[in-house]
């Protein structure tokens, strides 16, 4: 079934997997409506924990059940389940290597009406500062249900970023989740290694710049472990490279890209949140225009590297 919404995606695929595996065992923080945990709940009210706005204590407890053969998922907004919790998920989760899952929903912008409080624009970058911790950020809904099998089959502590809003895909359904970066659209000029939302924009941005500028568009869906053998041999006889977050610009995706190719000498355009908070917004739309996360900033970007 292919799906225009990362949560929900999310939330039906891992009602699937706790069907086949009992072991499996999700937990909210009093957001499951939102998070999607909810659909567990409704179908399998044995394997779903509501924790209240707790998201430390469900982290330990999360903890616990993994030490007994459990397979957690801890689910709440990503401010809330990677900021909140960090301590927890360091301390108790990362050191010991436990087998805990942990979801940030409403990620990046996405939840743009509450604000500044409920936009995460740092998760990635203290997720991926953690040892033993693998960083997925799924580019969009197809690709959030074949990531959510690959964390329910392969041990150890991982962390899934998730957009609140509906929108397209623009990966094929059903393809099997691999951690490497992915070529979605080849050229010769600039690439663009993107995530997330950005992917998207990405896409529409080198369409844009089509028989001006050839532009290669990289899907980087795994930001750790992050297989920089083989960023290198993308960027390899482009002029530079742009990176596109919906996140900070420090310690992000575009920190993981520019420590894979701080050997190659290449230049490189950042697009994401310039060391900024975000804000209220009427609409997704006019937040990611205000904090510069649009198909034009990615498209500028390329033409400044192209024209270095």
């Amino acid at each position: 079934m292919a799906y225009t919404s990362q949560r929900k995606a999310y939330g039906e695929t891992l009602v699937a997997l706790a069907k086949e595996n009992r072991n499996i065992v999700v937990l909210d923080a009093d957001l499951c409506g939102s998070t999607m945990g909810k659909l567990t709940e409704l179908e399998l009210p044995e394997q779903h924990v509501e924790m209240g706005i707790a998201e430390a204590d469900m982290t330990s407890v999360a903890g616990g059940l993994s030490r007994v053969g459990k397979i957690p998922f801890t689910n709440s907004f990503a401010v809330f389940s990677a900021g909140r919790a960090y301590d927890q998920i360091r301390q108790s989760v990362a050191i010991g290597k436990l087998n805990v899952k942990i979801c940030g929903s409403s990620a990046g912008a996405s939840d743009f009406a509450d604000g500044a409080t409920h936009q995460s624009i740092d998760d990635i970058a203290y997720m991926r500062v953690i040892p033993n911790m693998s960083v997925f950020v799924p580019a969009d809904s197809n690709e959030a249900v074949e990531v959510t099998k690959y964390m329910a089959s392969h041990e150890g502590p991982m962390y899934i970023r998730l957009n609140r809003n509906d929108y397209e895909n623009v990966t094929e359904e059903g393809a099997e989740f691999t951690l490497d970066p992915k070529v979605l659209r080849d050229g010769t000029d600039v690439v663009v290694f993107a995530c997330g939302i950005m992917v998207g924009k990405a896409l529409e941005a080198a369409e844009k710049l089509a028989g001006k500028i050839s532009v290669k568009v990289v899907n980087v869906s795994t930001i750790k472990p992050l297989n920089k053998e083989m960023v290198c041999e993308l960027a390899k006889g482009c002029k530079g490279v742009v990176t596109a977050e919906e996140h900070s610009v420090i310690g992000g995706l575009g920190g993981a890209i520019a420590e894979a190719l701080c050997k190659e000498c290449k230049p490189i355009e950042f697009v994401g949140v310039n060391d900024i908070f975000g804000s209220s917004a009427h609409s997704y739309a006019d937040i990611l225009e205000y904090l510069g996360l649009t198909t034009e900033h990615i498209a500028n970007a390329v033409e400044l590297i192209y024209n270095l």
